[in-house]
Parts: structure tokens; sequence; C-alpha cells
């Protein structure tokens, strides 16, 4: 795999288009020990222009709590038909903001969220990026699978793709 170390733009645009393609992660809470993580999958609601994670969260969810107590976070994306993957290391943050609520809602919100946009146990997850690493092969597993049967007979490398790291 090609190595890609970007940062800034770049890799801000690298982890919009991984996020957009993927959406959900599993979200972890805690310390980082067995003990205190906790993992559960989360849609993301964006990524911004400086690199900022956006979730919806009820205001008083375990992760909430957990995350008042330690910031630290990490997501994990992988996407089920091929293979990217984005693991992002980063410093949460709750926010009640009613204006970006406005901004990043659509309507499948309301599964979560029952009075809608308005709801007052609607609270934002702000995730910012401290560390990323990501890998993309380009094409589904399918084709990859077949490219690396040919890669054997042929002695080639017919699977291409790229990972690094990504620093905003």
């Amino acid at each position: 795999m090609e190595q890609q170390h970007l940062i800034r733009t770049e890799a801000v645009k690298k982890m919009q288009e991984l996020v957009d393609e993927i959406n959900v992660c599993l979200f972890q809470t805690g310390s980082g020990d067995i003990s205190g993580t906790d993992y559960r999958p989360m849609a993301t609601k964006g990524v911004d222009e400086e690199g900022v994670i956006w979730f919806f969260s009820p205001k008083d969810s375990e992760k909430n709590r957990d995350i008042t107590e330690d910031p630290r976070v990490k997501l994990i994306y992988a996407h089920p038909g091929k293979s990217a993957f984005l693991i992002v290391k980063g410093m949460a943050e709750i926010i009640f903001d009613r204006e970006k609520i406005t901004e990043l809602w659509n309507s499948l919100d309301k599964t979560w969220f029952k009075e809608g946009v308005d709801d007052p146990d609607i609270s934002i997850i702000k995730v910012k990026p401290v560390d990323a690493h990501y890998w993309d092969t380009k094409g589904n597993q399918m084709v990859n699978f077949v490219k690396m049967v040919a890669s054997v007979a042929t002695g080639k490398m017919l699977v291409h793709g790229e990972e690094g790291t990504l620093k905003i």
C-alpha cells in the first residue's frame, strides 16, 4: 500500500471522504483500560472544514457522563463492503447549541429524538481529532479478492490502495 501522510486541508478532505462513505463508527469512551472502556455504534452527523466530527446524543446518556469524566475518545470506522478503515483519537466535548442542532438535523434523527429538532434531550458531541490513521483499498471486497488471487498467479501486485496518517 502506498503510504500517505496528509496534513491540514488534505487530511480533512480524506477524513470527510471516509466518514461520509462509512458514516457509522464504534465510539469508544473511557480511559482506555479494560474496565473503563465502553463502545457503542454511533452515526456521524458530519465532519466540518476544520476536521471536527459531530454526533447527536441524549443529554443524560452514559456516553455523555463518560465524556464529562474523561474527554478522550476513539472512533473506529470500518466500511462493510470494501477494505476502508479509519481510526480517530480525539478529545470530546458536550455542547448545547440550538443553531448547530438545526444545522446538523435530518428527518431520520426523529427516530431517536421524538420531539424533533426542538427536543430538549438533544446534546451534541464535538470531537476534535488528535491523531488519525486510515487504510483505503480502492474497489470492493469481491473485486479485490479476485485481484489478490491474480496477484498470486502473476507475481504482480494488482490490489492498490493507500494508508497513512491524518494530521488535522
